[in-house]
């Protein structure tokens, strides 16, 4: 029987789990969830399990196995809640793509060899290409309303890398949209502002998409002016409003006040916290930049999420999945099925000292969960 090397729920939706896993070669395997089975190739596995009951437990079983205490491979999983009402908009998301990076983990208080960045291999074909076609496939596939980029589309900031991302992900068309990460803004303030702000109108739904760049910096901001256009967004709507942007917003709970703070600086995530406030009709913010899994939430804002979402160019690579409903949402982090990204992930999943794999994936349902209202 295969050794099962490194199981691990990845995501679940109304109807559907994902497991995956790794053995040492091409071994078969079965995987079931509840009644579902599966059976799939290696040497990396991602088993989809479909026709699942939502808002119900379900065993999960990977034969071969062995009994765990990691909560990323859970012995019973529960698929989402049904939001109410009709399905308004599918929307799928992407941040943290970084074409032109040559070497994943590589950071500048540490040398690589202790950091454990990852280079390709000689003559292979470069990791943000793969990955990135990776995406665009399954988006592709899936096929919503709306394609939303959030930032960090090059490495270095070069017009070269930006229109290396134009031409792959100009192949989605006229439903793509994109703004710009800190990455695309240390050599040129304009490249890739892209217009921002800008709102995305779906069947009454706004996805309202913010500039969250300070340039030439990795920290980040919203103007006074992009703040009162959410509030204005929001204001001018009675439908949902889902807002958008590169950096991931301070906790509006912490005691700490850093003016570097790595993401949105306290003053301006309180501003756009109180507009939340305001109007209750915003559901939820979305960024990147922090290559993680992460929802925050705060009674100072509702409550609502305030969601991190891991990169597409490394472990475990992914895009985001979003049903909006007239009750509610679901979000789904898919990880990459195709086999040169799965391979190219788990070469990356231990890279910061070994840190990264519990960094990036955090928590099942920071990755997979339904938001009512």
């Amino acid at each position: 029987m295969a050794e099962i090397i490194f199981p691990e729920v990845m995501s679940v939706s109304t109807e559907s789990v994902v497991v995956t896993f790794s053995t040492e070669g091409d071994d078969r395997v079965a995987t079931r969830v509840g009644d579902a089975e599966v059976v799939t190739t290696g040497p990396h596995h991602l088993a989809r399990l479909t026709g699942l009951e939502a808002g119900t437990h379900h065993e999960v079983e990977v034969e071969g196995a062995l009994p765990s205490n990691d909560p990323q491979f859970p012995s019973t999983v529960r698929t989402l809640e049904q939001p109410a009402g009709k399905l308004l908009a599918s929307i799928a998301t992407v941040n943290d793509v970084h074409f032109g990076e040559t070497v994943c983990g590589r950071i500048h208080t540490a040398s690589d060899e202790e950091m454990g960045a990852v280079m390709g291999r000689e003559g292979e074909e470069p990791y943000p290409q793969k990955m990135n076609r990776a995406a665009i496939a399954e988006i592709s596939a899936f096929d919503g309303d709306a394609v939303i980029v959030k930032g960090d589309l090059t490495n270095a900031g070069t017009w070269e890398e930006y229109q290396q991302f134009l031409d792959a992900y100009g192949q989605l068309g006229d439903r793509m949209y994109h703004v710009r990460g800190n990455h695309d803004a240390m050599l040129d303030s304009t490249m890739a502002l892209n217009g921002a702000p800008f709102a995305v109108v779906v069947n009454g739904v706004t996805f309202a998409v913010i500039d969250t760049v300070r340039p030439g910096t990795e920290v980040g901001q919203i103007t006074r002016d992009q703040i009162a256009w959410i509030d204005d967004c929001a204001a001018n709507t009675s439908g949902a409003v889902f807002v958008f942007g590169h950096h991931n917003l301070w906790d509006l709970d912490s005691e700490d006040r850093s003016t570097n703070y790595f993401g949105i600086n306290p003053d301006d995530s309180e501003s756009f916290g109180a507009v939340v406030a305001k109007r209750e009709n915003i559901v939820g913010y979305f960024a990147g930049h922090t290559h993680r899994h992460r929802v925050r939430r705060s009674t100072k804002a509702r409550s609502i999420p305030f969601v991190e979402v891991g990169s597409t160019k490394d472990y475990p690579g992914v895009w985001g999945e979003y049903q909006i409903y007239e009750g509610g949402y679901t979000q789904v982090s898919h990880r990459f099925g195709a086999r040169d990204a799965m391979d190219w992930a788990e070469r990356t999943r231990f890279i910061y000292a070994g840190l990264y794999r519990d960094y990036s994936l955090g928590l099942l349902d920071h990755r997979s969960f339904t938001q009512t209202y």
